[in-house]
C-alpha cells in the first residue's frame, strides 16, 4: 500500500488490542489504516490541514468506540480509498457485511454481479486500505476456514471472536 501524495494528509497511531494501528486522512477523508506488521509502508507523520485532522479525530474516536465494544457500524468516519472501480465496488460491499458475521468471497462475488469473480474479489479485499472499518477480515472461505489477511490471520482470528464469531475451523 502505498499512501496519497497529498500535503494536506495527517496521520496518527493508535494503540489497540491488536497493537498499533497507524492511520492516514486526506481532505477528502480516511484514506489508510495500516497493521503492525506493515512496517514496510512508509508512514511519515504529518500535521496535514485541519479538514484532513478532523477526519483523522472522527476515525480514531470511532475505532477506540470499536475496541471499546461501542461502535460496530462507523457511520460518522468519511472514507476515501483509491482503488479501480472493481476494488471499490467490492470494498463497499464489504462494508455492507453486519458487524457479528462473515461472508465467503464467492458472497462478494455474487453481490456485486461477478459470481466467477471470486479470485478477483480476494485479490481486492487483500488490497482493502481500509480494514475494520471497511471490514475485510469478516470474509471467510466457503467451507469456513481462515484464509489470508493483511494484519496477519492471528489479528484476523482476534477480530473475528472479538465480534463474537466462532467457526469450529478456527475456535
Amino acid at each position: 500500500m502505498k499512501l496519497p501524495d497529498d500535503p494536506a494528509l495527517a496521520t496518527a497511531t493508535l494503540n489497540t488490542p491488536i497493537g498499533k494501528l497507524r492511520l492516514a486522512a486526506t481532505e477528502a477523508g480516511l484514506a489508510a489504516i495500516l497493521f503492525p506488521n506493515q512496517e514496510n509502508v512508509i508512514f511519515p507523520q504529518r500535521n496535514g490541514s485541519e479538514i484532513a485532522r478532523a477526519h483523522l479525530a472522527t476515525a480514531l474516536e470511532a475505532l477506540e468506540r470499536y475496541f471499546a465494544g461501542e461502535e460496530k457500524e462507523f457511520r460518522d468516519v468519511t472514507l476515501a480509498p483509491v482503488g479501480t472501480p472493481f476494488q471499490l465496488g467490492v470494498w463497499c460491499e464489504l462494508s455492507r457485511i453486519p458487524y457479528g458475521e462473515t461472508r465467503s468471497y464467492a458472497d462478494i462475488a455474487r453481490a456485486i454481479g461477478n459470481p466467477k469473480g471470486t479470485r478477483a474479489v480476494g485479490l481486492a479485499n487483500g488490497k482493502n486500505p481500509l480494514p475494520i472499518i471497511v471490514p475485510c477480515h469478516r470474509v471467510i472461505g466457503a467451507n469456513g476456514t481462515l484464509t489470508g489477511f493483511g494484519g496477519g490471520l492471528p489479528t484476523k482470528k482476534w477480530l473475528l471472536q472479538f465480534e463474537g464469531i466462532t467457526t469450529p475451523s478456527f475456535v
